[in-house]
């Protein structure tokens, strides 16, 4: 048997693979989102977290979780910055001393209402450079999946 692996696979894999083409696509996004929250002091990972603790009601860990589609460890390890600026505040969960629920400081609020300014802005020059349509179809396909998962988990 030929242990070569023929290049037509290799093509095939390059032209078909949607997991290729979501993580080179997400890297692009995720600096152009970087670069533009840079100055917000922000990541757009963080962009995130914070806009996901922007809620009535301050939620657990577990809950975010399953919002952002992160690992229980690396949403600690996303908060650790945050908190030591006081944009977000952890408080034992009156209900569960065992867990934490998190909220937006006075400051963080202030970040996270200028930084969506630029989110705005970044996301709008994204979406022109897409064909009329595009964009809102590749959100639907992607929350199906995602969606599709979370009911899986």
């Amino acid at each position: 048997m030929d242990p070569e692996m023929p290049l037509s696979v290799t093509l095939e894999v390059r032209d078909r693979c949607l997991c290729l083409h979501l993580q080179r696509a997400a890297r692009l996004v995720a600096r152009r989102f970087d670069e533009a929250l840079k100055p917000h002091g922000l990541t757009n990972g963080q962009f995130s977290l914070m806009m996901a603790l922007n809620r009535p009601g301050a939620p657990r860990i577990s809950q975010l979780v399953t919002v952002l589609g992160m690992d229980r460890t690396t949403l600690t390890a996303a908060l650790k910055p945050l908190e030591r600026r006081g944009w977000v505040i952890a408080t034992p969960d009156p209900d569960d001393r065992r867990a934490r629920r998190l909220y937006l400081g006075a400051e963080g609020q202030a970040v996270l209402k200028a930084a969506v300014l630029t989110w705005r802005a970044t996301h709008d020059a994204l979406d022109a450079e897409m064909a009329q349509g595009q964009g809102a179809e590749l959100r639907a396909g992607l929350a199906s999946l995602a969606f599709r998962e979370d009911e899986k988990g």
